[in-house]
């Protein structure tokens, strides 16, 4: 071994750490700028993604510096080598990580401008739901491509891809086949993204089960109960079954309160009672309030208190109020509206007692 390869062996890991050093600096600097700017300006956005990107950035910078090692030194140890191939191999990974953490802050920023707590939280939920499945299919796809990329730079992995080419069609069958429900599924979640049946928060009744959706994946959906109990629901079962969506347009609805009086009832002063407290009511929205006989049979008069609110769950919790104050009007204020069974006894003579 002459002085020259003495020297090369004997600098290159200084060179490379110096590199490396170089890398952080730059990258320090950088991550600085950008924050400079972020703190001149309103929107805390600009904070949000300097984080995101801070790690998988810093990583690129030192692979990348790395890599410039055979600019560099052209006639670098056998060590060095290895070290450039290995960085050579998981870049793909250090951008897929750099892509993934943008997806994460572009959907971030959109569940940030998305209300779900607003009045009319309509566009807030179709954009929190739009988001939440196109970053999941954003994250797959990235995640695929950056593995395929690392495998195309393994020599020993592209022999084994061809080796496997002849049978290709037998395993692409068994794969489809096993694969069939996640795929069936996959494709659904695509679809829910853009056909909305359901969105975030939205109030549903499946299958006799009323609840909030809570969360959508691109395989299944979960509907948190009324009661805290969590239904997971596969996305292609959600779409072929029915499903009654109670905010599908807007999240304001329309409630109903039944109740049930004699015939000699005073129906005018029970409206009067009920729909002056449906007005002050603090969840009444101010659109629907009125009482209506909507039935009659030999027993009873059937009334209906039709009331609105802004949601589903202010509704239910309004409609119990309401019942309650009504029924409990009636039995002090008017008795004798109280439905009542009649009876009529006719003695041998004709008599007729009541």
């Amino acid at each position: 071994m002459d002085t020259t390869e003495i020297w090369t062996i004997a600098r290159t890991p200084v060179l490379m750490a110096t590199l490396v050093a170089a890398a952080l600096l730059a990258h320090l600097a950088l991550v600085f700028v950008f924050r400079r700017i972020a703190w001149r300006t309103r929107t805390g956005q600009d904070d949000a993604m300097t984080m995101c990107i801070y790690h998988p950035l810093r990583w690129i910078m030192v692979s990348l510096a790395l890599l410039s090692v055979d600019e560099v030194l052209p006639d670098h140890p056998q060590y060095a080598t290895l070290v450039v191939g290995a960085v050579r191999i998981i870049l793909p990974l250090l951008w897929g990580w750099l892509v993934i953490a943008i997806i994460r802050f572009l959907h971030g920023y959109v569940s940030s401008r998305s209300d779900l707590f607003a009045a009319n939280n309509l566009t807030a939920r179709r954009r929190r739901t739009r988001a939440d499945i196109l970053a999941r299919i954003a994250t797959i796809v990235v995640v695929i491509v950056s593995l395929g990329l690392l495998l195309l730079k393994i020599p020993a992995v592209r022999e084994i891809g061809v080796a496997l080419v002849a049978s290709a069609g037998i395993a692409g069958l068994a794969f489809g086949v096993a694969a069939q429900p996640l795929l069936k599924n996959l494709v659904a979640g695509i679809q829910l993204a853009f056909t909305e049946p359901v969105r975030i928060d939205d109030v549903v009744v499946y299958q006799g089960e009323w609840g909030r959706v809570e969360k959508i994946t691109l395989t299944y959906v979960v509907l948190k109960i009324w009661d805290d109990r969590r239904l997971v629901i596969p996305v292609s079962k959600l779409l072929e079954d029915t499903i009654e969506n109670w905010t599908r347009e807007t999240s304001h609805l329309l409630g109903t309160v039944m109740l049930y009086v004699d015939h000699t009832a005073d129906v005018e002063s029970i409206r009067s009672f009920a729909v002056a407290q449906v007005r002050s009511h603090r969840l009444w929205d101010q659109r629907v309030a009125v009482l209506q006989v909507t039935d009659m049979t030999a027993q009873v008069l059937q009334l209906r208190v039709l009331m609105s609110g802004r949601n589903g769950s202010e509704l239910f919790d309004m409609r119990c109020d309401v019942r309650e104050a009504v029924l409990r009007h009636i039995a002090h204020e008017a008795p004798g509206s109280l439905n009542r069974n009649r009876l009529q006894f006719e003695t041998q003579d004709g008599a007729v007692d009541h």
